[in-house]
């Protein structure tokens, strides 16, 4: 299915665009020289891997998902929990690649979760028992022989797209446990979908870099390449961003903004009021963006005063690392990031006079507002 471009609005669109342009080229200037930058990046992980969930009507709370993070969970982790952490691990591998590796068909296998699935590259092998004597041995050396040949497969594959290379076709399979597919759709083809949407890449990179990255989300959200993971589209925006020049500093939140945009404007049957919601959007982000990175400079100038005539081996400065580097803490988060017991770890909290944002006597947390 092809997607459109050439009967854009331009003239229409002109006003959201300059402002996205200018709020978002604010935003990666200000983050490029601020002392607050590698706190506010890790932060805006956690946060937009929230809204990335509540823009497709989940509600994960931020706390969670940092507890979860940490392998510190008050209960039992739910399902929209775990896609949320799925959503901050994919980020933070886009961050950490190359700005163009995300769009490319080796980043989309490795996000997609191709890279290492045995049951993809090999097919099920049966294991009929063979009719011998009860007293014959049995010779496991060919049964051995048959898993590494499987093991070896796999490491091929991987490093076959790790090191750039395009990853061989899906053989369509028949799911035993769905054979009349009413589960999944046969005829939905992720593949061509996904090759579709990337066709959209390269007419969006003759468009101003705000225009063009609203044009693949709402080419995106048309198209509707991967049906499990539909929230890796505001990723890999972010992604196409960055490699555009236009917010290099950081990975764009797009779902921060995305949130105080209203349902029915981003899902308009006119594409003229989404792209402009899209536009809305990127600006609402990077406005919110400036705000956080005020309240952070803030709270550290706050926090650092309290370190005057400190020893220079005081554990002070490690706390208002991860404080600033996280939407909530824990005394045992504190603990083991800094070396102390829960009890040192609650005098260190007391000292630098953090809120407590939890409202409780167990279980507590604390943070930047």
């Amino acid at each position: 299915m092809r997607y459109d471009l050439t009967t854009l609005p331009l003239a229409t669109l002109l006003p959201a665009i300059v402002k996205a342009e200018d709020m978002l080229a604010r935003l990666d200037e200000r983050v490029l020289r601020h002392a607050v930058a590698d706190g506010f990046r890790e932060r805006g992980h956690f946060f937009d891997a929230a809204g990335a969930l509540w823009v497709g009507g989940e509600l994960v709370h931020v706390e969670d998902l940092v507890l979860h993070d940490a392998r510190m969970d008050t209960r039992t982790p739910t399902h929209e929990l775990t896609i949320a952490h799925a959503v901050l691990r994919s980020r933070r591998r886009l961050w950490t690649a190359d700005p163009s590796w995300g769009l490319e068909a080796a980043g989309l296998a490795v996000l997609r979760g191709d890279v290492g699935e045995a049951e993809e590259t090999i097919a099920p092998r049966s294991t009929p028992a063979p009719a011998m004597e009860p007293d014959e041995p049995v010779d496991e050396e060919d049964d051995f022989g048959v898993d590494f040949a499987e093991i070896d497969a796999i490491l091929a594959r991987s490093d076959k797209i790790l090191n750039g290379g395009v990853p061989e076709a899906r053989q369509p399979t028949v799911d035993v446990d769905d054979p009349l597919a009413l589960i999944r759709d046969e005829d939905w083809d992720e593949d061509e979908r996904l090759e579709s949407w990337r066709a959209v890449i390269r007419e969006a990179d003759l468009l101003p870099p705000a225009l063009g990255a609203a044009v693949l989300f709402d080419a995106w959200e048309r198209i509707e390449p991967l049906r499990r993971q539909h929230w890796l589209g505001g990723l890999l925006v972010s992604a196409y961003l960055r490699s555009r020049g236009k917010v290099t500093s950081h990975l764009f939140c797009l779902n921060v903004g995305l949130k105080a945009v209203r349902h029915d404007r981003r899902r308009a049957p006119d594409r003229t009021t989404r792209l402009a919601a899209f536009l809305e959007a990127m600006a609402l982000s990077a406005d919110s963006g400036l705000k956080e990175l005020d309240r952070l400079s803030l709270a550290r100038l706050q926090m650092e005063l309290r370190l005057k005539d400190r020893r220079s081996n005081s554990s002070l400065p490690e706390v208002i690392d991860i404080v600033l580097s996280r939407p909530i803490v824990s005394a045992k988060m504190i603990a083991r990031h800094v070396g102390v017991t829960s009890r040192g770890a609650l005098n260190l909290v007391a000292e630098l006079g953090l809120r407590e944002m939890t409202g409780r006597g167990r279980y507590r947390g604390w943070g930047v507002l």
